[in-house]
């Protein structure tokens, strides 16, 4: 598959993912990112914005297996990886697996659990595999985990370990709908629910090869240095605590690369770096005050940006 003809496909998959995620085209493409990138999501924000059915839509747009996890104080990991389960006929063990056995897993309220339970997605998240007893068992491709997470001052919650949350791709937020976009989303359900209607644009298959071809896309040197120079900012500047670890570095690259394939391109641009800083970043840095406020990272992170400088005569080189 040529790169031209994965923008065709990937418009086409975004397009038909609007048809229930209403007025929210930058973060079903920063959605989208993640998946080609190989990484996975975690989505902060408050109830009822469409969390849930941004996962779901992104499933059956790809014909792609979904499970949901509702991530409570009493979850076990145990119920998100699987149980080994004596079969008294066979009279051996038989591994029956968790929901994270799926394409999409939807990870919902993943702060609300212990952070024993958060840790058992570790090894799917990185390794794309679980092993229970010693035994390991491959997950399905592609491998999307799609968290959320309740904003921290929320009653009940445990904060994500800065060792998970560096383990995310992208960190980004849905936000209140504009009016005209309520209004829309609220006239397409009140008979019946878009998603019910909606039909897959890709297969898994597509969607491996299209991670493929990602990794494929050109990254010039001077890109990468860049990209680091980014990274090594948030470690020296005066605002933060912790800066952005390695893997950050790597991630920043990764999906300068899955943007450069939506929108065509067989080579990276500066403007896929900066432009996907922000929500690759702001997650995996620490503020000096310690207080774990996603907006006020955001911002930190943006002024960073106009303060290194930028390559330039590099496009297609």
């Amino acid at each position: 598959m040529e790169a031209s003809e994965a923008r065709e496909r990937l418009a086409a998959l975004l397009d038909n993912m609007e048809l229930v995620i209403k007025g929210k085209r930058p973060q079903v493409e920063l959605a989208v990112t993640a998946l080609l990138s190989g990484g996975q999501l975690l989505i902060e924000d408050v109830p009822g914005v469409g969390k849930t059915m941004l996962a779901r839509t992104l499933a059956r747009s790809i014909d792609g297996s979904f499970k949901r996890v509702q991530f409570t104080p009493d979850l076990l990991p145990s119920d998100i990886t699987g149980v080994n389960i004596y079969d008294q006929a066979s009279g051996s063990f038989r591994f029956h697996p968790g929901p994270v056995f799926a394409n999409v897993i939807l990870a919902d309220e993943v702060n609300r659990a212990t952070p024993r339970t958060q840790a058992s997605l570790l090894e799917a998240m990185d390794e794309g595999q679980v092993t229970v007893d010693g035994e390991t068992h491959p997950l399905p491709r592609p491998f999307f985990v799609i968290a959320t997470q309740n904003p921290v001052e929320y009653h009940g919650t445990y904060p994500l370990p800065e060792g998970q949350l560096d383990r995310f791709c992208l960190n980004v937020t849905l936000d209140y709908p504009g009016q005209e976009d309520e209004v829309e989303v609220v006239e397409s359900q009140l008979k019946r629910h878009p998603i019910e209607e909606l039909r897959p644009v890709l297969s898994t298959a597509e969607v491996t090869e299209m991670q493929e071809l990602a990794r494929g896309i050109r990254v010039d040197r001077s890109l990468i240095e860049y990209a680091l120079r980014i990274v090594e900012a948030t470690r020296s500047c005066g605002e933060f605590l912790l800066g952005a670890s390695p893997r950050g570095s790597i991630f920043l690259l990764r999906t300068a690369q899955a943007r450069a394939l939506l929108q065509g391109r067989g080579y990276v641009v500066p403007d896929d770096i900066k432009r996907l800083a922000v929500a690759v970043l702001a997650h995996r840095v620490i503020l000096k005050s310690r207080r774990q406020d996603l907006a006020l990272s955001r911002e930190a992170v943006e002024r960073l940006l106009g303060e290194v400088a930028v390559p330039v005569g590099v496009e297609g080189r």
